[in-house]
């Protein structure tokens, strides 16, 4: 048996153990699954709005994001993905692709064929569950981007963003006293967040200078946790962790 910390979709177990209780049995049926594995350079797509994938992808290393554009090539990022995460799950059920899947960063990523994700899930009713959970958090998550979009302020979008992606990476052992990985550009934060690049700019200085982060190439430090919350009014409810995974 492959130790499940040895393999490739290690990640994944990660990712559903934090928000989901994992079998040995199950944790093995996940490892076995079939992956090939590739190493994409930064803002590489994966698969295209429009696309009829045959395979799942999982996040293995690096960021990645989803995105739509516009006909005047206006570009609106709709989430941003971190290891153990796997952002096209629903092509299983779902056959055209409604949106572009690319990496953000230099990226491993581990491709399942569908027919061995739905044998997986017909034998493992446990994963099934895990799965379907971890999809409904996605929902969740669109919709608080979509409150964000809506009715947020500059500010509170920005610091909003930070908190939940300290909390996701956190939740899969890639984050630690208050610091973590985010290597967005302002201007791929301005495609996220429905803000010009100059705004953007202008409200990270804002936070650095009330001392809650410290952002500097692809570091974060969160400084002042309790006020970043509040500035950006987080409930990570939404985000449904039962508890950080084992690393």
């Amino acid at each position: 048996m492959i130790p499940p910390s040895s393999s490739p979709l290690h990640p994944l177990i990660r990712k559903l153990e934090s928000i989901a209780t994992l079998t040995d049995d199950e944790k093995q049926a996940v490892t076995s699954l079939p992956a090939r594995s590739r190493t994409l350079e930064p803002r590489q797509e994966i698969v295209r709005d429009g696309d009829r994938p045959s395979q799942c992808c999982l996040l293995v290393e690096g960021w990645l994001y989803r995105s739509k554009t516009l006909g005047d090539g206006k570009r609106q990022i709709l989430a941003l993905h971190v290891p153990g995460d796997m952002p096209d799950l629903h092509s299983l059920h779902l056959p055209v692709l409604d949106h572009t899947l690319a990496t953000l960063t230099r990226a491993i990523v581990a491709f399942i064929p569908h027919e061995n994700m739905h044998e997986l899930v017909t034998a493992h009713p446990g994963i099934a569950a895990a799965l379907w959970r971890d999809t409904l958090i996605d929902a969740a998550i669109f919709r608080e981007w979509i409150t964000g979009l809506g009715r947020r302020d500059a500010r509170a979008r920005i610091a909003h963003l930070f908190c939940e992606m300290y909390v996701k990476l956190h939740a899969v052992g890639l984050a630690a006293d208050q610091c973590c990985e985010f290597p967005l550009t302002q201007a791929e934060m301005s495609d996220a967040l429905g803000l010009s690049t100059v705004h953007v700019n202008r409200t990270v200085q804002e936070l650095r200078a009330e001392q809650l982060i410290s952002w500097s190439g692809r570091s974060l430090q969160i400084l002042d946790w309790t006020g970043l919350v509040a500035a950006g009014e987080f409930d990570p409810t939404y985000l449904h962790v039962q508890k950080r995974a084992a690393s």
